[in-house]
């Protein structure tokens, strides 16, 4: 019932885009010729034109929503609108006896039938009539259908999916703009509060040091001296690691996520094959997004075992973690899910997560790549 109700709104929309399509359609052919004659003609015929556009417009979001396809966004042109509405003046008409054709077979039945019938002769009428009822709301629906693949063959952007793919770009630069700004900060913030602070420690030990007089003095400052740099050492390293670890020069991709799967505080079992090196970055995103959903496991699930599983063909690598927790895991609630697709989506990469509440939860991502030539085999 509720897609016959559409289908009736559908059409009642259609029959009124025919009567307005045809009002533009005769002002454009009225006005046009009248176009170059002065600003008057040029502004009825700009008008009218506008009409034809904007009507055209909302008859492709319509044939969109009803074909359940994205038809695009891009604006309809003078041409492109003005050709619809002609076909659409004739299309319209020529569907409309269609649509009527039961309903006037249920009113030749209603006329021919006598005034007294026996019960079978009425049962047979009814039935005669739920069955042109049923034509009809048939021929409604397939007049929709008609009218929405006209719209969607006149009126639909060249490239719809380019559409769609430009905003998606656009949205992840933004997205990126802002991770890589966040990294800056990150890094500026562990600098000053690590390094930073154990050289500035390191600077007054020595200073102390070197104008003191007490050998015992000097020796203690110096062993202070020492341990602020060896710690010193220590921040640096790890920021360093915080940015291209150095598992993934030693070993690789694959040896890397084998790394981060063994020092996980639950069994996890790993499968990987990986022929081939991918480029730097792209190892280093999927490398911190394996050990953040590794993370994730430990710190949120309750799983008792893991399994990560790495494949790399046909120029994509294909990640997936699984874990026999609770489930329930999603994006929305902050759960470093979002910092995953966000780092994969710099490489065009995605991110999907099935995780049922009860479990389990499977994580698969996606990231488009280009294999280096330098073969590894994970050790």
């Amino acid at each position: 019932m509720r897609a016959l109700g559409r289908g009736v709104a559908g059409l009642a929309w259609n029959l009124a885009a025919w009567a307005a399509g045809v009002v533009l359609l005769g002002l454009v052919a009225i006005t046009a010729p009248l176009a170059p004659a002065g600003p008057r003609g040029a502004a009825v015929a700009g008008g009218a034109l506008r009409g034809a556009r904007r009507l055209a417009r909302r008859q492709r979001r319509w044939a969109g929503r009803t074909l359940g396809r994205d038809l695009g966004t891009e604006d309809v042109t003078g041409p492109r609108a003005v050709a619809w509405l002609a076909v659409h003046a004739v299309v319209a008409p020529a569907l409309l006896p269609l649509v009527l054709a039961p309903l006037y077979g249920v009113r030749v039945l209603m006329v021919l039938s006598p005034a007294r019938t026996s019960r079978s002769t009425t049962i047979t009428l009814t039935l005669a009539v739920i069955v042109f009822l049923g034509l009809m709301a048939g021929a409604v629906l397939l007049a929709n259908a008609i009218h929405a693949r006209l719209a969607a063959l006149l009126l639909r952007s060249p490239s719809p999916s380019l559409d769609s793919r430009i905003r998606e770009l656009a949205e992840s630069r933004a997205v990126i703009v802002d991770a890589h700004a966040a990294e800056l900060r990150r890094i500026e913030r562990d600098l000053h509060d690590g390094a930073q602070a154990r050289l500035v420690a390191l600077r007054m030990q020595l200073g102390m040091a070197r104008g003191s007089t007490d050998p015992e003095q000097v020796r203690a400052l110096v062993e202070e001296a020492w341990e602020s740099a060896g710690q010193a050492l220590v921040d640096l390293r790890d920021l360093v690691r915080g940015i291209h670890p150095p598992v993934l020069a030693d070993r690789g991709l694959g040896g890397g996520i084998e790394a981060a799967a063994l020092l996980c505080p639950i069994p996890v079992e790993t499968d990987i094959e990986l022929p081939e090196r991918p480029e730097s970055p792209v190892e280093s995103a999927l490398y911190f997004a394996a050990a953040e959903a590794l993370a994730n496991v430990t710190k949120h699930s309750g799983a008792t075992r893991a399994w990560v599983r790495l494949r790399g063909e046909h120029g994509t690598l294909r990640l997936t973690v699984a874990d026999d927790g609770r489930g329930g895991a999603d994006p929305s609630r902050g759960t470093g899910l979002a910092g995953i697709g966000r780092r994969l989506s710099a490489f065009d990469g995605r991110l999907s997560v099935h995780s049922p509440p009860g479990g389990p939860t499977l994580l698969s991502m996606e990231i488009p790549c280009a294999s280096s030539s330098v073969k590894i085999t994970p050790s």
